[in-house]
């Protein structure tokens, strides 16, 4: 795990430390760290209903805290001599299990830094925090993936939000202050994972030692139709990032507990968002509501949906409550992107395409260098997928426009670990472990995820 502190030393420099003492063996030192957590976050606890307790513990909300056992988040202390931890894993592997993730969060303090850290700045309910939609905490989230903002424990973004894990799900959620993995819990209600929306959160709080795996993602969306991976928003070394990610995350996979916000608006605080209670996305208001002449909420709201999904060139001014025929444009082309023709693609949204923007999923409008749709000019084959080229461009020694294609849509997609230079027109082992990431990301497992596309895979990834 990459961390901002120094290997262990002696207070104030000086000589080398000595040897360890009495008191550091591994048992003590966890006993040290939970009796810390206990006095310093006490009051964050108890205001949320979590009393910090030992490892294995029952918290209140039903959580059972312990520390986390698998490679890479392992109280294993510093490597020996030999590399290796007290478990007997390698530092290699250890760096290798992580995901490069600082962990150690911030008590709550307030926006912007400066002064000593507080006490939360809220108690939690859902009557004093902000109002925000679905579409609205996406849409903040996306500003620090555009801009990707540094990660830092101790520097703040322009918005006054510390530039970690916990300061970002804090700006997405619009909190009053900068909370930390330890109080974010109490500004949602606790949801079962199958009940997960977008703008909902991902949770691990290591309560037994904070340090260790703690970590927080905004929900973006289910990936696939089982279920097994979503769009993570989150902020992680060594930038903010929006990343497809397995149910719950790649280490501590378990111990994600996913929450609602509190203070998510329903559509009448906001003329969007979701239903009574925040349960899932606005019902569809019906095809009366846009038009020519139709000036209301939802013609705002569906028009920043559709600017979010690509559709910024149809407005010159704007969205607004007006209908417009930017709004018709966009409209159009945006259900075109799902491959409808005729009535499905005739520019005023249904409940369908009404879903697909409420929930964030479905195709994006794809880019086009003459940012009209305007009489039907743009075929719907031209947001299709592209058409599989054959398996024979993707074998070793070969090289074409196609495998660079593929490789910039591994990354697009986040697959693009195994690349230390490119990607490039010629097929490298580079390309096919990604392509076997993607395949196993599907649930394959064997030939059908062995780094080789086929036309399955070139659609899923195209999709």
């Amino acid at each position: 795990m990459v961390t901002p502190q120094g290997e262990p030393g002696p207070l104030w420099g000086g000589k080398p430390p000595g040897p360890p003492s009495s008191t550091g063996s591994p048992s003590a030192l966890r006993k040290s760290t939970a009796a810390g957590v206990v006095l310093s976050t006490g009051a964050a606890e108890s205001a949320s209903g979590h009393a910090a307790g030992p490892a294995g513990s029952a918290r209140a909300d039903g959580v059972t805290a312990s520390v986390d056992t698998a490679p890479g988040d392992t109280d294993a202390g510093a490597p020996g001599p030999d590399g290796r931890y007290r478990d007997g894993t390698k530092r290699a592997d250890k760096d290798a299990a992580d995901t490069g993730m600082v962990t150690p969060q911030g008590k709550p303090g307030p926006l912007r830094g400066g002064g000593a850290s507080g006490p939360p700045s809220s108690t939690g309910s859902s009557s004093a925090l902000r109002k925000s939609t679905r579409a609205d905490i996406i849409n903040r989230a996306k500003k620090w993936v555009s801009a990707k903002v540094p990660y830092s424990m101790e520097k703040y973004w322009s918005d006054g939000y510390r530039q970690d894990c916990s300061g970002y799900v804090s700006m997405a959620w619009k909190l009053d202050a900068n909370e930390w993995t330890g109080s974010l819990a109490k500004y949602g209600t606790r949801i079962a994972r199958a009940e997960l929306q977008p703008g909902d959160m991902l949770l691990f709080h290591n309560l037994a030692n904070p340090s260790k795996g703690s970590h927080v993602t905004i929900f973006g969306g289910w990936t696939d139709y089982t279920h097994t991976h979503y769009t993570a928003y989150e902020q992680t070394p060594p930038h903010t990032r929006k990343q497809t990610t397995p149910m719950a995350y790649w280490t501590n996979s378990g111990k994600y507990v996913p929450y609602r916000y509190k203070g998510l608006a329903t559509a009448t605080d906001a003329g969007s968002g979701t239903g009574a209670g925040g349960s899932g996305a606005a019902a569809f208001p019906g095809a009366r509501s846009f038009g020519p002449g139709v000036s209301n909420t939802y013609v705002t709201q569906l028009g920043r949906m559709l600017v979010d999904r690509g559709g910024r060139r149809f407005y010159k001014v704007g969205p607004g409550a007006g209908w417009g025929d930017a709004d018709r444009r966009a409209t159009q082309a945006f259900q075109k992107a799902q491959g409808w023709k005729g009535k499905e693609a005739d520019g005023i949204p249904g409940p369908h395409t009404w879903r697909l923007l409420m929930n964030g999923t479905g195709r994006n409008i794809p880019v086009s260098g003459s940012g009209s749709t305007s009489g039907g000019s743009r075929g719907s084959g031209s947001h299709a997928a592209p058409a599989f080229p054959g398996r024979g461009h993707f074998r070793p020694g070969r090289s074409s426009s196609h495998v660079e294609r593929l490789g910039r849509q591994l990354v697009k997609k986040g697959y693009g670990t195994y690349y230390t230079t490119g990607p490039g027109p010629r097929w490298t082992e580079a390309d096919r472990r990604n392509v076997e990431a993607f395949q196993r990301a599907q649930g394959w497992r064997g030939s059908e995820s062995d780094g080789y596309p086929g036309p399955e895979t070139w659609r899923r990834l195209f999709a």
